[in-house]
């Protein structure tokens, strides 16, 4: 199969997806461009903001939705499975599922004065669900800190060259911010010219930074990058939006549309053959079975629970008109399965033998190892030797992004699950605890349940979204099905992994995964229950 061809194709369904059923979903809302969103009418300077245009906020939520996932995944599952099924469900799951889970999410948070889906859940649904989300949410938010901690300390100590670009940015992205926002510059050379300066700064800090590598020279680098990256995120966290996190994740897309560039070029130019195997088997082990694990493995670049945090955790918080949503919810979606397609195109095209891909994505640097090196390979006729390094230096920058926006996201989730309105206190309890996991290596006892847990996150969104539109008698076709589909696999995947951890006698992750289940089924029956309310009232049937 040639890759031009697929690229041609998966294109073209992107196109359809958000041209055509992306009208169908934003029907359902129906966005008035005169309604006063959350950003407005409860502007604070700090959380609250609305972004001066809906490019600075795409920027940041593509940023913070497109970290290391959209790569790891679809490159996990070409080595078990083969490129057709991870190509199918990215480019199905992104247009029927991830989609409408992330433009929905952001809706029904804009709807409610900016709060998130978990909270949401107990207006549509019941107290219970409420109290089981959010802590589904929180923990795995805490979870994902810690390990994005130690991804990036391990990244910046094995790549020196990109600890300077990287650190960098911060600076930068706070001048950006202070001349984006400020009325004297801005109306002088408008946000073209912010971005040019912005983006000529960021050029000459990666050169800068592959000619100068730093490293801190230490006995424990890892250890002492997660101190100053956790001090980061706290501060970063607290920061009103304006003054970091919007410009600097701005900056980072573009950083990132850059690689999309330079790797779709590299794949049409050479437009290879790929010879890497198109389906390898279903699988009979537990653990690699094509459904539900492959549902479970590629969850960012098809649907992804955490999008919807970021969807109405800070997103909605930015959002200046109604009208938008779509470009950044569900656009920000179909871009992210356009960089995972990217991903799981090139490793197949790269890599000719299922066993050549699998000793690199089980060796020291993992799959984005096998990414960088791919990566490098298509794109060394016009980028040279710095291609691998380019491309960490992407997943570096969407890492750190995703790093402070999910800090940011679990303080908002700590401050509504324990009612506590001090936010300095409520980043310290995050970073603490996201401190001690990481830097322990405690994460590694419960990571291998985020997959599925994840997964019923974006399941208990769309639960939540459906109760709301039933409540307000509209369709819900483009909710259900998909809420069903991910509730159901996830569940599954999560009884598979009972199941091997009890035999391999792992009794902690087996109880871990067990109680998780078991709340899933609760949030479903109380959400079943409230369904069957709203039919029977949507169609006046008497009980």
């Amino acid at each position: 199969m040639n890759s031009l061809v697929i690229v041609s194709v998966t294109g073209l369904l992107f196109w359809a997806g958000y041209f055509f059923f992306a009208r169908k979903i934003t029907a359902v809302f129906a966005p008035d461009k005169d309604r006063q969103t959350p950003a407005k009418a409860r502007y604070d300077g700090i959380d609250y903001v609305p972004a001066k245009h809906w490019t600075i906020l795409f920027g940041h939520h593509f940023s913070s939705i497109a970290g290391a996932a959209p790569i790891i995944g679809p490159v996990l599952a070409v080595s078990i499975w083969g490129w057709a099924p991870a190509l199918l469900w990215v480019v199905l799951g992104s247009i029927f599922a991830g989609g409408v889970h992330d433009y929905c999410s952001l809706m029904i948070s804009v709807r409610h004065g900016g709060r998130s889906v978990a909270d949401i859940s107990g207006d549509t649904i019941s107290r219970s669900a409420k109290l089981i989300f959010l802590s589904f949410a929180w923990i795995t938010l805490i979870l994902v800190i810690s390990v994005f901690t130690h991804l990036c300390a391990k990244t910046l100590v094995l790549s020196p060259e990109i600890v300077l670009p990287s650190i960098g940015l911060v600076p930068l992205s706070m001048l950006m911010g202070f001349l984006l926002y400020s009325k004297r510059f801005f109306n002088r050379y408008n946000q073209a010219g912010v971005t040019l300066l912005g983006l000529a700064a960021l050029a000459a800090l990666m050169v800068l930074g592959f000619k100068m590598p730093l490293s801190l020279g230490l006995s424990e680098p890892v250890h002492a990058w997660s101190v100053i990256l956790l001090i980061y995120a706290y501060f970063a966290s607290i920061m009103p939006v304006q003054i970091l996190l919007q410009p600097r994740d701005y900056l980072s897309a573009f950083l990132l549309l850059a690689g999309l560039f330079f790797g779709y070029i590299g794949l049409i130019t050479r437009a290879p053959n790929i010879a890497f195997p198109a389906f390898t088997g279903f699988k009979a082990c537990t653990t690699n079975m094509l459904w539900p694990v492959l549902f479970v493995t590629v969850a960012c670049g098809a649907i992804s629970g955490f999008h919807s945090l970021v969807a109405s955790g800070t997103t909605s918080k930015q959002l200046d008109n109604e009208v938008n949503a779509k470009k950044i919810g569900y656009g920000g979606m179909i871009a992210e399965g356009v960089l995972a397609v990217l991903a799981l195109l090139i490793v197949a095209t790269v890599y000719s033998r299922s066993a050549d891909l699998s000793s690199v994505v089980n060796g020291p640097g993992g799959p984005v190892h096998a990414f960088g090196v791919a990566y490098g390979r298509m794109t060394e006729r016009f980028l040279g030797s710095y291609g691998s390094a380019f491309a960490v230096l992407i997943l570096n920058a969407f890492i750190f992004t995703t790093l402070d926006t999910a800090t940011r996201i679990a303080r908002y989730l700590t401050q509504e699950l324990f009612h506590l309105d001090n936010r300095y206190l409520a980043t310290l309890l995050v970073v603490a605890l996201s401190g001690w996991l990481g830097i322990s290596g405690e994460w590694n006892s419960i990571w291998p349940v985020f997959g599925a847990a994840n997964q019923l996150i974006a399941a208990f969104t769309l639960i939540a979204v459906t109760s709301y539109l039933l409540y307000l008698k509209k369709p819900v076709v483009y909710t259900m099905a998909p809420a069903v589909f991910m509730l159901i696999t996830s569940a599954v995947a999560l009884f598979l992994k009972i199941i091997e951890y009890f035999k391999s006698g792992n009794i902690l992750l087996a109880f871990i995964a067990l109680i998780l289940l078991s709340l899933a089924f609760v949030v479903f029956y109380e959400a079943a229950a409230v369904w069957a309310g709203n039919y029977r009232r949507r169609h006046n049937v008497i009980a």
